[in-house]
């Protein structure tokens, strides 16, 4: 099996043994800080638990990244990272909303930019996108796209949670001017950019991190979408548990200019 088959079999199991735990008593708990900085939560727990247990069981040569679990090595010679947020979206899926995702990425280097495969599975309902680098976005077997025309509505994901008074005056004109979103789960987010269902997505807050991030940016590379930093350069980063990142992704230039211009 390559690394696309396995993370979407992890991302498959993943939604088996959480989809009738999602908004029940069982889903919380308070299992201290995990690596990325959050409160794990039992939910966060069995999810990752079974990717880790999936890749032992497949005897899959990696190291991996976890949101909650941090850095756990599978093989002295790993052939990269399996980057893991098992559970996108803790608190929607603690208290039942339903919109949360796993995000399952493989990088072969230890760059952003590196990210080969890519997998992200909406738990509410066991729909999945998936990407391999080269091989174009899918969503449920079809391929996907970027929305490259000009849209009926135009919908803005933007990102405030934990925003102070000056970002979110910054971002004033975009929440005016747009019909502005926020969900509460990155990755699905990412998604559904990919799939064209959302314009442009911003996040200048500087503190994504690259498990949230991961395998949602491969699959908006793959459906044409463009994925900058908050300097408008490419977007890539180091795979390291500090590194937090601002991005903007957009469906095409013109579109990325009319909403963050004099923003960004």
């Amino acid at each position: 099996m390559d690394a696309l088959e396995i993370l979407c079999e992890a991302s498959r199991r993943i939604y088996e043994n959480v989809r009738d735990l999602a908004g029940t008593e069982l889903a919380a708990g308070d299992f201290g800080r995990g690596a990325g900085g959050d409160i794990s939560r039992n939910i966060d727990i069995v999810a990752e638990k079974t990717v880790l247990d999936y890749l032992k069981e497949t005897g899959f040569e990696c190291t991996v990244l976890g949101e909650e679990c941090g850095r756990v090595e599978l093989s002295e010679n790993p052939r990269g990272y399996v980057i893991m947020d098992a559970i996108d979206g803790s608190a929607n899926a603690v208290r039942g909303v339903p919109f949360f995702c796993s995000s399952l990425a493989f990088a072969e280097g230890e760059r952003l930019s590196s990210v080969t495969a890519g997998v992200i599975t909406d738990l509410s309902g066991g729909q999945s996108y998936h990407a391999a680098s080269g091989g174009g976005a899918f969503y449920e077997g079809k391929k996907i796209s970027v929305h490259d025309k000009k849209p009926v509505y135009r919908i803005v994901g933007v990102n405030t949670s934990g925003a102070g008074m000056e970002l979110v005056k910054r971002l004033q004109p975009i929440l005016e001017n747009n019909h502005a979103r926020h969900f509460g789960a990155n990755a699905l987010e990412m998604a559904m950019f990919a799939r064209g269902l959302v314009d442009v997505l911003v996040d200048i807050r500087g503190k994504i991190r690259i498990q949230d991030i991961a395998a949602g940016y491969l699959i908006a590379r793959e459906a044409g979408g463009l994925l900058l930093d908050e300097h408008m350069n490419p977007l890539d980063a180091d795979l390291s548990y500090e590194t937090r990142i601002s991005f903007v992704a957009a469906a095409n230039r013109t579109v990325l200019d009319e909403v963050v211009s004099g923003i960004i």
